[in-house]
């Protein structure tokens, strides 16, 4: 049952952490994956505000096994670099540190960057960190128009940010930021998280979806297909019903995939195969 081609479906680093980059990319060709949505976490690369990791040497090891990079995402997360950072020296230097983020996805030819609201601190109010998340964002979204890149807008889960973590709060980013190279991106775990749906998603946003972290969980997890509690077929089918031709990220973040994340990954992939 054709519903998701193999070159869709991209495989992530974040739970490869433990590992070397050379054992994360020979993983990928015994799960049979394709496409890799690159995490810019060390021990797999370097990037910080002021220089980033040899993008050709990357590249070259990548495509030498047969595999292609097409999203980049910069790790926002778990380090000291957001989007809506409170220091003024800390969101120029958010800024710089995103900004070559986007120069190097152009180095390794992707035409998608990841990116989200960041959050604020809880002793502000919320519309003051609002307020440096679009600035941050309308200034990388310059950015990346000179590289040729999109940023690709995700929501979090609450306990990740304040800022957008609803599609509505996706919807007020997207129009404030009114920017051409700013689109959306669904993280179905945030979606869960939130009580949405992949069909409101498409409702609101249509075309301007072009990627997705497409992962199972109960609602929570960023777990492997199988191991929670959505139905990938009828994820699948909304897609295709859809006419969404964009990349499915499987950023598997929980921490028990660490430990052996290869078997997870081919385990995932015997879920996706029924349906490629």
């Amino acid at each position: 049952m054709g519903l998701v081609k193999r070159e869709q479906i991209a495989g992530m680093n974040i739970h490869y952490m433990r590992y070397s980059l050379e054992y994360f990319l020979d993983a990928q060709v015994r799960a049979g994956i394709k496409t890799i949505e690159f995490w810019t976490g060390v021990p797999h690369y370097y990037l910080d505000p002021m220089v980033y990791g040899d993008c050709k040497e990357l590249k070259k090891k990548i495509n030498d096994r047969g595999l292609e990079v097409k999203v980049f995402t910069p790790e926002n997360c778990m380090y000291q670099f957001q989007f809506a950072a409170n220091k003024p020296l800390i969101f120029e230097k958010s800024f710089q540190y995103f900004s070559n983020g986007i120069k190097a996805a152009a180095e390794l030819g992707c035409k998608i960057m990841q990116c989200n609201s960041g959050w604020g601190y809880l002793d502000e109010t919320r519309e003051e960190a609002w307020k440096r998340s679009v600035e941050m964002l309308s200034r990388l979204a310059e950015v990346a128009k000179k590289e040729g890149i999109t940023l690709a807008l995700e929501s979090l889960r609450p306990e990740e940010s304040n800022l957008v973590i609803r599609l509505e709060d996706v919807k007020r980013m997207i129009r404030e930021v009114n920017h051409p190279n700013m689109k959306v991106l669904i993280d179905t775990t945030a979606m869960a998280v939130a009580g949405e749906t992949l069909q409101q998603w498409f409702e609101v946003f249509g075309k301007d979806i072009i990627h997705m972290h497409f992962v199972d969980g109960n609602p929570y997890g960023h777990l492997i297909w199988g191991d929670g509690y959505h139905n990938l077929k009828e994820f699948l089918t909304v897609l295709k019903d859809n006419h969404y031709e964009g990349y499915l990220g499987q950023e598997i973040t929980d921490s028990k995939y660490f430990k052996d994340p290869m078997s997870h990954d081919i385990r995932n992939m015997e879920q996706f195969s029924r349906y490629i």
